[in-house]
Order: C-alpha cells, then structure tokens, then sequence
C-alpha cells in the first residue's frame, strides 16, 4: 500500500477519526497537502510523529515529571558508581570487577544526559555527589570501604530502578518517550542480573541473577533486611487472578512462579526508597 494512503484507508474505517480528534484535525488533513513534499524514507517518521501527537493521551506536565523522577535515579546512581572508581579506586578490584563498574557507571551518564536533553528547560536542578548519603544515615556505613557492601548497595539499586521504571510505564503511555524509557528499563535490568552475579561471587549464597523468593518465601532474596522495600510484592504467585503455582496440575514451583514475573515499584514507593540517600533539601 502507498504509505500516502493510510489516512484515506483509516478514514475508510473510521469515517469520524477527523471529527474526533480535532482540534487536530488540520494537522491530519494537512499531512496529505505535505506528505508529497517529504522524502520516501522519512514518511514513516512523519507519520509517527503525527500520530503521536493526535492520539498521544499524557500531558507535558507528567511527562516532565516521570522523566524528571527518572533522571534523579540515575543522578543517585551515576554518583554511587563514579564516586567508588574515582574517589576510592581500592575498593573495586582491578580487571573484570571494575571494568563492569566502570560500563555500568558510563550508562548511567548517559542515561543522565538523556533524560537532561529530553527535559531540556524543564530539568531538576542537576545534583552532584555531595548531595546525597550513600550510607543511607549509618546503615550502610562501609559501602565505600567494603566491597561486598557496595555490591549489595549497588544491586538494591539496580533492582529499584527496573522496578522504578516499569511502575512509571503506564503514565507514559501514548507518548513518544514511552519508547526511551523501556530502552532504559531494559538496560538497567542487565545491570541488576550482572551485579546480582558479582555479588554471588563473592559470597552471597544461593542468590540467582534475577530476584526469587528470600528464605521462607519472603519477597526479599538478598537476605539484607535494610533493603526490604526494594523487593515488596516480589514473592507474588498470582497473574490475571490466576495462581501460577503448580498450573494445570503441571510441576511450577513457588519459586518458579514468582521468579517469571517482575513486579513493579509505585512512585510512592520508589519516593521512600531514594529519599534515603538524598540530603535534605534534595529529596523527591
């Protein structure tokens, strides 16, 4: 089908699209007056731009702020990783461990600048390291002189921000960004799993690159009782109100079934969780 027929097929179907999404209607009507003007291979840029912004339901104002709650994660995690390899370049040791610090570090910088350009204008006011606690008040007071303990900071972290990030999905829904966060969602996911393993190497017992049931069936797998909130509702078995546990009489674990599904964080939730590791005067 020539991709300047759309519409008119569109309209075919529904004779009212016109009607009801006006005041775009211009815009629509006028793509057909444009659409010749524009090259072959950037109409299907053009079209999704335009659909965008005819069905796009979330208004700037949301927009800003998820992205604005985004870019603060990822300022609180640029700092924790950049402060170890910078300020305290024993702590991470040499070869594999810190070369996957130091991607994992880059990313975030990138996520930063990302989201800063996306916002433009509108950006938080930018934080540096000294505007937060990564001892969270004392209760991780060697995360900056023992390893293991950045690596258990580090993966709450990793954990809170794929969560953090599927939990804000549906107030993105209908807009262009939608697309840049589950980019972002999935690279932050990869984070989790390989922290997860370099803590398991280095003597976490039992913990899988993905979050599974705690001991005794506890949405927290790490054992660190600190770190609770990050893993609310994660032992959850249940799916469009359907019990995966032993399914069809097949043999699905309570472990199996609460590993193949993610759960997300609410906003609120997410609030709480960051808000100890920002100074006064910083929080969300």
């Amino acid at each position: 089908m020539n991709i300047l027929n759309i519409l008119d097929e569109i309209e075919k179907v529904d004779g009212e699209i016109y009607e009801r999404i006006s005041p775009r209607r211009k815009a629509m009507q006028d793509f057909f007056q444009v659409g010749k003007k524009i090259s072959l291979a950037a109409l299907p840029l053009a079209l999704g731009s335009l659909f965008n912004k005819a069905y796009g339901q979330t208004t700037p104002s949301t927009v800003n702020d998820v992205l604005n709650f985004a870019l603060t994660l990822e300022y609180l995690e640029y700092h924790f990783y950049n402060h170890a390899l910078v300020a305290t370049p024993n702590l991470v040791p040499a070869g594999a461990p810190n070369g996957a610090i130091t991607t994992i570090r880059n990313h975030e910088k990138a996520h930063v600048d990302l989201l800063k350009g996306a916002l433009g204008a509108n950006a938080r006011t930018e934080l540096v390291y000294d505007n937060f606690d990564f001892t969270a008040g004392g209760t991780f007071g060697t995360v900056y002189s023992d390893y293991v303990t950045f690596l258990k900071v580090a993966t709450a972290f990793e954990d809170t921000g794929v969560r953090a990030y599927k939990g804000q999905a549906p107030a993105l829904k209908g807009n262009a960004v939608l697309t840049t966060a589950l980019q972002i969602h999935s690279v932050e996911a990869r984070h989790a799993s390989h922290l997860r393993q370099m803590l398991a190497a280095n003597g976490a017992t039992g913990l899988k690159p993905w979050i599974s049931l705690g001991a005794g069936g506890v949405s927290n797998d790490t054992g660190i009782a600190a770190v609770d909130p990050v893993y609310a509702r994660e032992n959850n078995t249940v799916q469009a109100n359907i019990e995966i546990t032993a399914i069809n009489g097949t043999a699905v674990t309570r472990a199996a079934a609460a590993e193949s599904f993610d759960e997300f964080l609410t906003k609120a939730e997410v609030v709480t969780i960051a808000n100890l590791f920002l100074k006064p005067g910083f929080k969300l």
